[in-house]
């Protein structure tokens, strides 16, 4: 058994989801950011690799909510490269940082869980997170981790904002970086909405990798 694991993130009109700088850029509308706002309300887990705090350092935390009704934050970090000043590590939210088996590195403030040899292994960590009580869990990204979730067949539900901008760049990152897949995931589309200027797109996986 398994969390509910929806993926969700925002995108540019090329498909872009940073500049090639790697640094956070409004992408949603005020819209979908209200939207991404509830969604986390309702979730009770928020992960993130440790890419995107390193580039965002983000609180990822429901302003509003006490730190007991926050969701549980969850940071992967194979290689134990979370600095201690990170926002994911103030009293606003529990914290789970999720590193290999061979990382030593402790954080005040924070739970850590080792599992994986080379690298994290997302479904055992999926198990566990059952076990704690959670059934659902919001997947904001990179572009590495989002790739790593599809490629473990672990996403029950894609949503994917598109703003109406373009930036471009051979090198700046996308929903879902990393080496690719050799097949294509099929996904089918279960919904659209258009929210201020901008779209969001709800899919569902079709078949596994």
């Amino acid at each position: 058994m398994r969390p509910f694991v929806t993926v969700n993130c925002a995108m540019t009109a090329d498909g872009k989801i940073a500049s090639v700088l790697r640094k956070q850029m409004r992408i949603s509308s005020p819209e979908d950011l209200a939207r991404v706002k509830e969604m986390r309300k309702n979730s009770d887990a928020i992960l993130v690799g440790i890419g995107t705090v390193l580039s965002d350092d983000p609180h990822l935390t429901v302003k509003g909510l006490t730190p007991e009704e926050n969701p549980l934050r969850i940071v992967i970090d194979g290689r134990g490269r979370l600095p201690e000043i990170s926002r994911v590590l103030d009293d606003l939210a529990k914290t789970l940082i999720v590193t290999c088996e061979d990382c030593s590195k402790t954080w005040k403030g924070a739970e850590v869980l080792r599992i994986g040899k080379n690298k994290v292994d997302l479904s055992g960590l999926m198990k566990n997170l059952y076990e704690r009580g959670i059934r659902t869990l919001m997947v904001e990204g990179g572009g590495e981790i989002i790739s790593s979730f599809f490629e473990n067949n672990l996403v029950d539900r894609y949503c994917v904002f598109v703003g109406s901008m373009i930036i471009g760049g051979r090198t700046a990152p996308t929903p879902a970086d990393g080496d690719g897949f050799t097949q294509p995931l099929d996904l089918k589309l279960v919904d659209h909405k258009v929210l201020g200027n901008g779209i969001l797109l709800t899919y569902e996986p079709v078949n596994d990798l």
